[in-house]
C-alpha cells in the first residue's frame, strides 16, 4: 500500500506539474536563452552565447540607478501599504456592523477599474492648472507634482492598496477574539493587546501583504510611465523600452531576468526581517 502512494501522488501531481513546465518554464528557458544572444542594428538578434548583455547592465551606471529607483519606489509603496492598510484591514475585520458588506465593496471597487484608467484620473489631478493646482492656487501656491517620484509613489499606492487591505483583513479575521478579550482581561489595554497579542499572530501575514505590494511595484508599468513622464526610469518600462523602441530584444530579455532574480533576491531576503519565533 505504501509502495502504491508516490505512484497515487505522482498521478496527481503530474497534469499539474506538466502545465506548469510547459507555461512557465520553457518560456523563461527561451526568454534566457535570448539574453544570451547578440544585438544587430541590421540582423536585430544574432544567435551566439555570450554574457554581454548582463555585462552592459552591471557596468554602467545608467541602469544601475533605474534599477535603484525601481527598489526605492516599490519599498516605498510596500511601508505605506502597510502603515496605511493595517488599520483600516483591523477595523473591517473587526467590525459587526451592517455596512461591512458596503465597506469591503468600496475596498474592491477599484479592483473593477483598470490601473491605467485609474492612473489617467491621477494625471488629471496632478496636471499643471490640474484640479490641484487650481485648488492649491486659491492660497496663492502651486502644486507641481506631475512627472515626479512622488506622483509615481502615489499612484501606484492607489493600484497596490486594496490588495494589502484584502490580504491583512483575512489574515485578522482568522486570529481569535477571545485572545485580545483575555489579554484585556488580564489588565492589557486595547493597544497592549493589539501588540503583545494579535501582532505577534498576524506578522507572518504582514509580511507577505508586503511582499505582494513590493512585487507589484517593482514590476509597475503603466503607473511610472504616465505618472513619471519619460525621464522618469524603472525597470518594466524600461525592458519594453529596449524592446519595441530599440528593438534590442536579447538586452532586454537580460534586463527582465535581473528584473526578475532581484525581485525574487529580495522577496526571500525579507522572510529575515520576521524574527524566527513568529515565521509561520
Amino acid at each position: 500500500m505504501r509502495q502504491k502512494l508516490p505512484l497515487a501522488a505522482a498521478g496527481l501531481l503530474g497534469p499539474a506539474t506538466s502545465v506548469v513546465v510547459l507555461m512557465l518554464a520553457a518560456p523563461l528557458a527561451l526568454l534566457f536563452r535570448d539574453s544570451l544572444n547578440r544585438f544587430d542594428v541590421t540582423e536585430l538578434m544574432i544567435e551566439t552565447v555570450t554574457a554581454a548583455n548582463y555585462t552592459r547592465f552591471f557596468t554602467e551606471t545608467f541602469y544601475w540607478e533605474v534599477l535603484r529607483t525601481t527598489i526605492l519606489v516599490a519599498a516605498t509603496v510596500a511601508v505605506l501599504c502597510v502603515a496605511l492598510g493595517l488599520p483600516l484591514a483591523w477595523r473591517l475585520a473587526r467590525t459587526t456592523s451592517r455596512w461591512k458588506s458596503l465597506m469591503m465593496l468600496l475596498v474592491i471597487l477599484p479592483l473593477f477599474i483598470g490601473s491605467t484608467v485609474r492612473t489617467v484620473g491621477w494625471m488629471i489631478l496632478f496636471a499643471r492648472n490640474g484640479m490641484m493646482d487650481s485648488v492649491a492656487g486659491l492660497f496663492g501656491t502651486r502644486v507641481d507634482l506631475m512627472y515626479t517620484t512622488t506622483a509615481v509613489i502615489i499612484g501606484t499606492l492607489s493600484v497596490n492598496l486594496p490588495f494589502m487591505v484584502l490580504t491583512l483583513q483575512s489574515v485578522f479575521e482568522g486570529i481569535d477574539d477571545r485572545l485580545t478579550e483575555a489579554a484585556q482581561g488580564l489588565g492589557a489595554t486595547p493597544s497592549r493587546a493589539f501588540w503583545r497579542v494579535v501582532w505577534p499572530l498576524a506578522l507572518p501575514g504582514v509580511m507577505i501583504s508586503a511582499i505582494l505590494s513590493f512585487i507589484l511595484g517593482m514590476n509597475a508599468y503603466a503607473t511610472p510611465v504616465l505618472l513619471g513622464g519619460p525621464r522618469f526610469q524603472m525597470m518594466a518600462p524600461l525592458v519594453f523600452w529596449e524592446f519595441n523602441t530599440n528593438s534590442n530584444w536579447p538586452f532586454s530579455a537580460a534586463l527582465a531576468f535581473i528584473l526578475m532574480a532581484t525581485t525574487l533576491l529580495l522577496t526571500s531576503l525579507s522572510n529575515f526581517l520576521v524574527p524566527r519565533r513568529y515565521r509561520a
